[in-house]
């Protein structure tokens, strides 16, 4: 399993609701925070719908 590192690089603001609750539910609350995740099939989920509005790195170790 990759450990991911997530970035919110583009505001919440005007989103669809479901959107905004979904980045809310990685642990971002404003922009440019920064938050680690482990790569699971529910996250790889959550990453699809909101991909436009984040960049997403794979971290080494």
């Amino acid at each position: 399993m990759a450990k991911l590192r997530i970035e919110l690089v583009k505001s919440i603001i005007g989103r669809k609701p479901n959107h905004i609750a979904t980045v809310k539910s990685l642990g971002i609350n404003k922009m440019h925070d920064v938050v680690e995740h482990i790569e699971t099939p529910e996250l790889k989920g959550k990453l699809a719908q909101v991909s436009y509005l984040l960049k997403i790195e794979e971290v080494q170790g």
